[in-house]
């Protein structure tokens, strides 16, 4: 599907769907309980479906009613399931410990570029510490094996989802583990949604420096009911977007205090110079003059895309730095990122671990190519505020992986599109 945005200002006020990040960690803690969950207030994007399609593949009934999941775990897992993880990478990179945790023959498939994404350095702790795993790359991988608790030392600066995978796994073991983090430790407010989603389910972790102290042979308890939180994530394209805008956007169902690491999208805005007014769970942000800025992107990969929109608007050069990690997301994003800006005329350089933009006020339009990657597909979309001419993006269904109403919340709030 192509989508045509004939740009223009775009003004009002958008709810934040449910955070698909918390979303993924909260069905897992709920499939391993032994109560139901009910989890309120979800969009089912892609990603979500695929998660809580290979869990009831695995370890629990769930059924949708409306905008809530409700999650009943069964008395013990299916004999050795084939878990379908499509393109989520969280899907496959929670699922693979937990699997070698419960100790049941598992095979693992998926789609597209999912294979290509590092497994490792997960993949050689969990096979020194009991399982055997299949060929790294390629699908399906088969789980067997039972995974044995100890000192789990991995390299924090490949992806902090190995970490998290290890965080719901290790409670379910017999005896006490360590996870003890080597190198730099990226995207650390991932870890902290991953603690904070245990805790909930009254799962204990002790956090000291570089060491997670995990509790064995415990016990995931289910709150009940339990509602999941705004994302900040998605949200982000809307508030750049109200940094183009004299009237603004406001996005309502956001925490001030929450814990992920995209809210700094406010911190940077600001910085920027955008105007940023907090009402209660509200938050709306305003055009005023942008100046370009230092970005560190180590902590908050998923906002380059729209942050190199940001920048193109802004007066003098951004230097976004720290973001060589992007190669390895649903696209190359150094790459597709380049791409999308230099489409629409910007100003942009690509750097060893990031960009140099530019800012030119205003891009001049054309055609993207959205790389199957929902986070291109949204700042092409977002860049069409500033651009002179039309923005026509080439496979624009890819923003179901993420936010499936991502299109229909724009024309709400003015743009004009028509899907081709």
């Amino acid at each position: 599907m192509d989508v045509l945005l004939k740009g223009g200002t775009l003004r009002g006020t958008v709810e934040a769907i449910a955070s698909k990040s918390h979303v993924h960690r909260l069905l897992i803690c709920a499939a391993l309980a032994k109560q139901e969950t009910v989890i309120k207030n979800i969009i089912p994007s892609k990603d979500i479906l695929t998660t809580a399609d290979c869990l009831e593949e695995y370890l629990a009934q769930i059924k949708r009613y409306g905008d809530d999941l409700s999650i009943r775990p069964y008395p013990r897992p299916k004999a050795k399931p084939l878990l379908n993880c499509t393109e989520s990478g969280s899907t496959y990179r929670f699922l693979v410990p937990v699997a070698c945790a419960k100790g049941v023959p598992v095979a693992f498939t998926g789609s597209r570029r999912l294979a290509e994404r590092p497994l490792s350095p997960l993949y050689e702790l969990l096979c020194e510490h009991g399982c055997t795993l299949s060929e790294q790359g390629v699908f399906p991988l088969h789980v067997k094996g039972k995974l044995q608790p100890g000192n789990f030392l991995i390299d924090g600066g490949i992806s902090s989802q190995f970490i998290s995978g290890l965080l719901l796994a290790l409670p379910l073991l017999t005896r006490d583990s360590t996870i003890q983090i080597t190198g730099e430790l990226q995207s650390y407010p991932y870890i902290k949604m991953t603690l904070d989603a245990l805790k909930t389910f009254s799962v204990d972790v002790k956090e000291e420096g570089r060491i997670f102290y995990i509790k064995g042979n415990q016990h995931f308890i289910s709150p009940g009911n339990i509602h999941a939180k705004g994302d900040w994530s998605n949200a982000a394209f809307f508030a750049v977007m109200g940094a183009f805008s004299p009237e603004g956007i406001t996005i309502q169902g956001l925490r001030q205090n929450s814990l992920q690491g995209d809210k700094a999208v406010l911190d940077i805005l600001a910085t920027c110079g955008a105007t940023v007014t907090w009402r209660e769970d509200m938050v709306a942000v305003k055009r005023n003059v942008l100046r370009g800025q230092k970005i560190d992107a180590a902590q908050i990969p998923d906002l380059v895309p729209i942050l190199a929109v940001m920048a193109c608007a802004a007066k003098g050069q951004t230097v976004i730095y720290n973001a060589q990690r992007l190669r390895l997301k649903e696209s190359d994003r150094i790459e597709t990122v380049f791409r999308m800006i230099r489409s629409l005329g910007g100003n942009i350089a690509v750097t060893q671990d990031g960009f140099i933009i530019q800012g030119t006020g205003v891009l001049q339009g054309g055609t993207v190519d959205g790389a199957n990657d929902h986070r291109i597909v949204m700042a092409a979309a977002a860049a069409s505020c500033i651009c002179r001419e039309p923005v026509r993006i080439h496979g624009a269904e890819a923003v179901e992986k993420s936010y499936p109403y991502f299109f229909e919340d724009m024309k709400k709030l003015g743009a004009f599109l028509e899907k081709i």
